[in-house]
């Protein structure tokens, strides 16, 4: 399983009092983590302006991931233009999974595969682990 991590899962599990944090010590390891510097900078920023004390958990959480540097462009769905370098980083990463919390924006897509990605909320990606 590679799993590809949305700005929002960072930010969240970059914060000390999160839930997501608890279930990236389960689910962060390099082989199995993907993510891109958009994805980072999006969490990086928000974190400096709300919770400042999860940057730097945010630069050792990334450093547990691959960083994928190549980009889909070609997507099959329609998302707005801050959304598609997620889910075409996760392409490009050929991750298996891309694990979101943006419902507003994915949650319509949650538990459909996208070119190759399932995209996943953290509850549905902890069902699925608890299966294997």
């Amino acid at each position: 399983m590679k799993v590809f991590l949305d700005a929002n899962i960072l930010f969240s599990a970059s914060q000390s009092h999160s839930r997501m944090r608890a279930f990236g010590d389960v689910l962060f390891e390099p082989e199995d983590c993907l993510t891109n510097e958009y994805a980072i900078e999006e969490a990086r920023r928000n974190l400096a302006v709300k919770f400042p004390d999860g940057v730097k958990t945010l630069e050792r959480l990334v450093k547990r991931c691959e960083i994928v540097s190549q980009l889909t462009t070609d997507l099959e769905v329609e998302l707005p233009l801050k959304d598609r370098p997620i889910l075409g980083g996760a392409i490009a990463g050929n991750a298996t999974h891309l694990l979101t919390g943006d419902e507003r924006d994915f949650g319509k897509f949650w538990g459909k595969t996208i070119q190759g990605v399932k995209v996943v909320s953290p509850r549905m990606l902890a069902g699925e682990l608890r299966l294997s």
